[in-house]
């Protein structure tokens, strides 16, 4: 007896042959996604990988009908749960989107109205649609929080979003998105910028969302580590286009298409913290710079900020003691509220301590000092921030970028500012004509190259580099990770190295140190604190990056 035929079921979103264009004024309409077929059956994870303009996220848009104004979709057919959604009246669509439909924005501050307490932000899809009363949205709401792991969930509900972490925001959205009890969710970098361990209960929670309400989850990501951990299915995109897709298991196991073999090589699945740190311990440069004079060094570093509404005082930085000499880099990891940007405002003479001092090539750093003191701590100690196109003026051209810390320092005359210039762009690897082009015309890569010349610009002994790449896609990570390597080696610089990623900090430090709560709970060599971690919430840090195996032992001798 024959056995019946087994049928695969209609996916719950399906789509074929989407091409979509945006409007240019003057010029021929950009074509951002080309010709994708994709499909996403309910309870599995589908993820869009890809980096910046690859088209991922206007492919999730393209789902939720929310393509910008100058946007449409000029081919191909959207069809959720057997219906078609493009060419729908938008009526007809926000009926579906918010209700069958929940989306979760990248970025969780953006996403929040600031002048609304959360609580209401999140139960706005629910008045929305009229699924609830007033009495009714505030209990879902209360226990929606209570559900994404948000304590004391009635307090939550009334506060603000600047009240709360980024991570509380971030499961306030989920929350949001998760209120109406939608079929499929499309979560757009859900994750971005977030701390690793917080990043973990994230997509932790995304997961138990899946399997308790057979929810399909559409993940929008650049990073293939995540991705390969998360997602039952992965598409990757490139320039609009579908190169690779498959399950998950395939598509790691045989990238097959170059861009995909480069996206999971830049990717956190390729961690492996100890050979990046004993790679880095064995290069001449390094072992030659053990005898090289301290660059900086930090004695008893404390400083604490008065709350508001009565509250305890805030300690951010804990007697905090330490030293780097010239030509080596410090690594100093944590996660939010640890300390790590008050300590770079201290070493920056942004902020003063309440007790200790630092020192700079032996001389010390004074908060707000005017006059030739100052400018010279200023000239010696440059700062690199994590996001480029907030730290440059969008309005100045690149050649005014960097002319500017030219003159504020009165370096050289017109003549030789010019040729500064041109020897910066040269070091960072930019073309010479990226010069006279605004930030706007440039990608997140070139940008923060832009900003590493005009840190390099009045020629520093000493860069600090707060979040450098943790706004960048990971193949340009790798790009600038690379960068600052050859730049150190070059010119002899030392780093001061902010980050809340032990996977990217192992790539470029020599010495690491850990803070939480303001205090120092580890440090030592990076292959040391992270082949032998000493404390549980290092060991935490290390398990929280995607693709990363347990925290592994030191190799035996």
């Amino acid at each position: 007896m024959s056995s019946p035929e087994t049928t695969t079921p209609d996916p719950l979103l399906r789509l074929e042959c989407v091409s979509v264009e945006f409007a240019v004024p003057g010029r021929v309409p950009a074509r951002v996604v080309d010709d994708v077929s994709i499909s996403l059956q309910p309870g599995t994870v589908l993820a869009l990988v890809g980096e910046s303009g690859s088209g991922k996220s206007t492919l999730g848009r393209a789902v939720t009908g929310t393509i910008a104004e100058n946007g449409r979709i000029t081919s191909g057919t959207v069809t959720f749960a057997g219906r078609a959604l493009n060419g729908l009246p938008e009526r007809e669509y926000r009926a579906v989107r918010g209700r069958e439909i929940g989306y979760i924005p990248q970025d969780a501050l953006l996403g929040l109205n600031p002048l609304l307490p959360v609580g209401l932000q999140a139960g706005e899809p629910l008045r929305a649609h009229g699924l609830a009363s007033k009495r009714e949205r505030r209990e879902r709401v209360v226990d929606l929080f209570a559900q994404v792991g948000l304590r004391d969930p009635g307090k939550i509900y009334d506060a603000y979003p600047h009240e709360l972490s980024g991570g509380m925001c971030q499961r306030v959205l989920i929350a949001a998105a998760m209120s109406t009890r939608p079929r499929l969710l499309v979560a757009d970098e859900p994750t971005t910028a977030l701390d690793v361990t917080v990043q973990k209960t994230i997509l932790d929670l995304l997961g138990e969302l899946v399997e308790s309400h057979d929810l399909a989850v559409l993940l929008v990501t650049h990073d293939l580590g995540i991705a390969a951990e998360r997602a039952d299915e992965i598409a990757v995109l490139k320039d609009g286009r579908l190169v690779r897709s498959g399950r998950t298991t395939e598509v790691v196991a045989d990238p097959g298409d170059p861009y995909t073999t480069q996206l999971l090589r830049s990717s956190s699945l390729g961690f492996s913290g100890v050979e990046a740190a004993s790679a880095r311990a064995g290069r001449p440069a390094a072992l030659a710079a053990a005898d090289a004079p301290v660059a900086v060094k930090a004695d008893g570093l404390s400083k604490t900020f008065r709350a508001r509404r009565g509250r305890p005082p805030v300690t951010a930085v804990a007697d905090a003691s330490f030293e780097v000499r010239r030509g080596t880099t410090l690594g100093i990891v944590g996660e939010s509220g640890s300390g790590k940007t008050t300590l770079v405002r201290l070493l920056a003479g942004l902020a003063s301590p309440d007790a200790g001092q630092i020192l700079v090539g032996g001389k010390p750093v004074v908060h707000h000092r005017r006059g030739v003191g100052q400018a010279a701590l200023y000239r010696t100690v440059q700062m690199v921030y994590q996001d480029p196109f907030a730290s440059l003026d969008p309005r100045a051209t690149v050649r005014s970028i960097l002319s500017e810390p030219l003159t504020g320092h009165k370096i050289g005359g017109r003549r030789e500012r010019a040729r500064r210039i041109g020897e910066l762009l040269d070091l960072t690897g930019l073309p010479p004509t990226v010069a006279d082009r605004y930030t706007a015309e440039l990608s997140g890569g070139q940008r923060q190259r832009v900003a590493i010349a005009r840190a390099l610009a009045p020629a520093p002994e000493v860069l600090v580099l707060d979040e450098p790449v943790s706004a960048l896609d990971v193949t340009v990570q790798r790009q600038i990770l690379d960068l600052l390597r050859d730049l150190q080696d070059e010119l002899s610089l030392t780093y001061l190295f902010i980050s809340h990623d032990l996977g990217v900090i192992a790539e470029l430090s020599d010495q690491l140190l850990v803070l939480r709560h303001g205090e120092i709970v580890e440090r030592g060599t990076a292959i040391d604190v992270i082949a032998n971690p000493q404390t549980d919430y290092v060991k935490t840090l290390l398990a929280s990056i995607p693709g990363a195996a347990p925290h592994a032992t030191a190799p035996a001798a």
